[in-house]
């Protein structure tokens, strides 16, 4: 039985509307109306017309009363408000376009409406963007992430931090920093400091920095770095060669241990190189350079410059007599034991004019020496601006550098000048790695952007489309896109961490053997008093002549 509504009483209903939400009071866009239809049962029918239009004096019609309220049925009341929104025949235009005056005042009477009972596609919409909101809600929002990287110079591409910008959108507050060497990294990592000094520019609180793999038992041993966590569940672990596994899990003690922790992660690597000019070795009638016996050829005597590392240069000599870099037992492994490594040694000191891991390559560059033996990420950018160099990896294999991500423990600690807070690191370290290993991020590498390889290149060179090095000069070199060929990079190795004895060892044959002195640098002092003196000659030359 339909409800019925007293007289008197006044409803006011929309019109029609297309929109799915039938609690909404707005009126859809495609209908044009600005009219609303109000209804006072048993007393009066009006129209009003929209606050846009002024009615005029003649659409003004007097109120018609009616004495015996009038029962209406619910249902007739909703299809008379719909005759009259939608216009039924000539009349609607009649009425849009003359609004009758305001509803007189009358007794109040109660509204008895039907109950409208939802469709079931309205109660599954509605059920779903209840879900969807409070999903919405239970979702954790944060204005700005930070992520504070130190690398070492030159060593990442300049569009890595653009196209990470761009990866993570607004909300990264990105700081980049970099240092001129990794031993500047490692000495401002190893400064014991305490929590109240510490400042917001310093590695300590950086969340990843740059460590070479040779200073990574080191830094896990004095516990300057903290292992990564939950590698296992991360894609750029989990896409790694196994070779990389192999040398950077460790255990507490920096050792090597297929059971340890994963303390870094790689994002370039490369090797040691023997750079040659070409022009001084056809003027003087010399075979070209291709292994580390080379160095102990009698023409070159004093026509050699070396970096000044122990583990490098004894490294070198222990290839040239078929050993291994990382050969732990000298006196048992290497025939002639310390003594031989020795004898070699002291004669490759002949050989070398300047061991200087700084100024070696300056050396090469002004033609003091005629033979480099350095990393190729030192070698490699100086050599592409001079001409007629060729740059060689050993036949007999090589060591190999790599760069690494690390997180330095000591992100963690509290201090006032970055909020007074307990920092961890930030949640963004693993979206850094996993960037820093993609596909896409290697090209750099290929086109020589960067001096180095990607460590996906660890298995072997990728031959790349000559149209990258269009127009650009091209080195004499056996590298492929940084990487040593693949029956030479099978004999090159990373550097292990050496045992105590063994480092005793080290430490007697660098002892004992003996250094040239740095003739370059000796020329430079010369050269640089012989001007002082020149000038000061002129000046007092001057004066006398203007006492005079």
């Amino acid at each position: 039985m339909a409800a019925l509504l007293p007289s008197g009483t006044c409803l006011s209903l929309p019109l029609p509307s297309r929109r799915s939400n039938p609690s909404s009071s707005l009126p859809s866009p495609s209908f044009s109306s600005n009219y609303t239809t109000i209804f006072r049962c048993c007393s009066f029918i009006t129209q009003t017309h929209s606050p846009m239009e002024e009615p005029s004096e003649q659409s003004k019609f007097p109120i018609i009363p009616h004495a015996p309220p009038l029962r209406l049925a619910a249902s007739a009341v909703v299809f008379l408000s719909l005759s009259i929104g939608f216009g039924i025949g000539s009349r609607s235009s009649f009425a849009a376009s003359s609004p009758l005056p305001p509803s007189l005042t009358s007794d109040n009477y109660n509204l008895e409406e039907e109950n409208v009972v939802p469709s079931e596609d309205e109660n599954v919409e509605k059920k779903k963007m209840d879900e969807e909101f409070e999903e919405w809600k239970s979702k954790k929002f944060a204005l700005t992430v930070p992520l504070n990287v130190v690398a070492l110079r030159d060593s990442i591409p300049p569009s890595w931090i653009k196209e990470f910008i761009q990866s993570q959108g607004k909300r990264l507050k990105f700081t980049v920093k970099f240092h001129g060497s990794l031993a500047s990294i490692f000495s401002e990592l190893s400064v014991p400091v305490g929590k109240s000094k510490v400042k917001p520019s310093s590695i300590m609180v950086a969340d990843v920095v740059s460590v070479g793999d040779s200073w990574l038992n080191f830094l896990i041993k004095k516990a300057l770095i903290e292992p990564i966590e939950d590698v296992e569940d991360q894609d750029w672990y989990n896409n790694l060669s196994t070779k990389w596994k192999v040398l950077l899990r460790r255990n507490s003690e920096g050792e090597i241990d297929p059971e340890g922790k994963m303390w870094s992660a790689p994002y370039r690597w490369g090797c040691m190189v023997i750079a040659y000019n070409k022009v001084k070795f056809r003027k003087n009638n010399l075979a070209p350079m291709e292994d580390w016996s080379d160095l102990w050829r009698p023409e070159l005597q004093g026509r050699i410059s070396m970096v000044d590392s122990p583990r490098e240069v004894i490294g070198a000599v222990l290839k040239y007599m078929g050993a291994s870099y990382n050969t732990e037992n000298i006196s048992s492994q290497i025939p002639g034991g310390r003594d031989a490594i020795q004898q070699n040694l002291t004669s490759l000191a002949k050989q070398v004019r300047l061991f200087d891991s700084t100024h070696y390559l300056k050396a090469f560059a002004v033609g003091d020496v005629w033979v480099a033996v350095g990393w190729s990420s030192d070698v490699l950018p100086v050599v592409k601006r001079m001409s007629n160099i060729a740059v060689v990896v050993p036949k007999s294999g090589s060591s190999l550098w790599a760069d690494l991500w690390a997180i330095p423990a000591t992100s963690r600690i509290e201090t006032e000048p970055i909020g007074g807070r307990v920092r961890g690191p930030s949640p963004l370290i693993h979206q850094w790695i996993e960037f820093c290993l993609q596909t896409a991020r290697a090209l750099p590498f290929k086109q020589e952007v960067v001096p180095g390889a990607s460590p996906a290149a660890i298995e072997g060179p990728v031959v790349v489309p000559k149209e990258l090095f269009e127009g650009k000069p091209k080195l004499d070199t056996n590298l492929i896109s940084g990487v040593p060929p693949s029956d030479i990079l099978e004999k090159c190795e990373f550097l292990h961490p050496l045992s105590d004895s063994t480092l005793a060892d080290y430490r007697w044959l660098a002892a004992n053997m003996q250094k040239p002195k740095h003739r370059l640098m000796d020329r430079v002092h010369q050269a640089a008093s012989s001007l002082v003196r020149f000038v000061s000659q002129i000046s007092l030359k001057n004066s006398t002549k203007i006492s005079s």
